[in-house]
């Protein structure tokens, strides 16, 4: 089991919300953080703090992904037009594991990335196995062969649990969904507010 497998259930507990707004959130259970010093009273937070919280918050919830491949969703967004917070709004949603969790083929954006790095995903037709690749507008991911009869994803499929956004085209009957188009931040369904505009003043240090 990875680092970051075994990190994921403290996840919320470490932000201080219930990031992904399930049910079974540890969160649910125990508001204060985890670890012995957990629950001391909160001191408030500096500028740096803030913006530090907002990044976390970000990562976490695109299931924890590496500093590394964050930086260079921000430096992508940076160099694109436009604002740079949306940028990495748009970027971070054009992941194909953040487009089949979007998408409720499966029940979390952990259970995504694996789902897609098995290989049961293939866009326009061909078969995809990195979970950061980025689709475009107009793209059709679909689930391939036997995987549509998984119990993970009919479960997930039926769950009232979270909506389909508008930004997707989603067609039950040959298991597949259409991206079509870049959302904004506005247009995005997070349980909790997200700060992208504090993630560049954290990395405009």
């Amino acid at each position: 089991m990875t680092k970051r497998l075994q990190s994921k259930h403290k996840i919320d507990r470490r932000i201080g919300d219930n990031l992904w707004g399930r049910g079974k959130s540890p969160h649910n259970k125990r508001e204060y953080g985890p670890g012995q010093h957990g629950q001391r009273r909160k001191n408030k937070m500096s500028d740096y703090g803030t913006q530090l919280r907002a990044k976390q918050t970000l990562k976490g919830y695109y299931g924890n992904i590496t500093e590394r491949q964050f930086r260079k969703v921000y430096a992508e967004a940076e160099r694109r037009r436009g604002d740079t917070g949306e940028n990495i709004i748009g970027l971070l949603e054009r992941r194909l594991d953040a487009v089949v969790y979007r998408s409720k083929l499966v029940p979390t954006v952990f259970a995504a990335r694996q789902f897609v790095s098995h290989g049961h995903v293939a866009v326009n037709g061909r078969r995809v196995t990195i979970a950061s690749y980025l689709v475009k507008e107009d793209d059709v991911i679909s689930v391939r062969g036997k995987a549509r009869d998984m119990a993970l994803v009919l479960e997930a499929m039926d769950s009232p649990e979270r909506d389909l956004p508008d930004y997707l085209e989603f067609n039950r009957s040959k298991m597949e969904v259409k991206f079509v188009r870049t959302p904004k931040l506005n247009d995005v369904p997070y349980p909790i507010q997200m700060n992208p505009n504090l993630i560049v003043e954290f990395y405009s240090r």
